[in-house]
């Protein structure tokens, strides 16, 4: 008769304390089919309880990939307790980054953030380099450009950023949730910066006129 595998000293299960995915010790339990009926501890807060918890198991999930105007069909493999939400970043199976722009589910429900056992397929957008936006001006007139950043790439006010023709000193940026007129943020988190030229390397800078500025006032101290 096969010698039957121990169960696990912890699972990954969603806290009803923390109401996040954590880590739980099992203190006592009794393994059913697909399933453990127990007490649980969970290491982020300490709550102790008993429920039955179905175990995790890894399942696939369509997602559909695009990187510019091309759009590519591929699996990824999940623990069926994830919780994925829109914005999320992962890695593909390839060691792509990536980032969630839509979650579409098994029932149509509409929603950021999912169980993966209730996922259809993903959305996702390549995350590895970022194209941000940056509004400058010389004094006259508006321009819109764009640096490339990687996600955790930081952008500060009073850093200088260069362009092919001349430089910027960046004195705000504004992030999905403020306006930042003193400090920084990771290039994940910015909407577009805002900065005035410097220094021109040439007589006629080749730019597109801004006409996109999100209501800011280039004469605000």
């Amino acid at each position: 008769m096969a010698k039957r595998e121990e169960m696990e000293e912890y699972l990954y299960i969603q806290c009803p304390n923390c109401d996040d995915l954590t880590e739980h010790d099992i203190l006592k339990g009794r393994e059913g089919k697909g399933n453990i009926t127990g007490t649980f501890r969970c290491t982020e807060c300490g709550r102790v309880f008993s429920d039955t918890i179905r175990i995790p198991e890894p399942l696939k999930v369509k997602v559909l990939f695009s990187d510019g105007g091309v759009t590519e069909t591929i699996e990824t493999e999940l623990m069926s307790n994830e919780i994925l939400a829109i914005g999320d970043e992962f890695y593909l199976e390839d060691e792509r980054r990536v980032c969630i722009t839509h979650i579409e589910t098994e029932d149509g429900k509409k929603g950021k953030s999912f169980q993966a056992d209730k996922i259809k397929s993903l959305w996702v957008k390549q995350f590895d380099v970022l194209s941000v936006k940056v509004s400058v001006n010389d004094g006259q007139r508006t321009y819109s450009v764009r640096t490339e950043a990687e996600p955790e790439d930081e952008f500060a006010t009073g850093m200088i950023l260069s362009f092919d023709g001349f430089d910027a000193l960046v004195h705000a940026i504004k992030t999905k949730d403020r306006l930042i007129k003193n400090g920084s943020a990771e290039a994940r988190d910015i909407t577009r910066i805002y900065g005035k030229i410097r220094k021109k390397r040439y007589d006629v800078l080749d730019l597109e006129e801004d006409d996109d500025q999100d209501g800011f006032d280039f004469e605000q101290d």
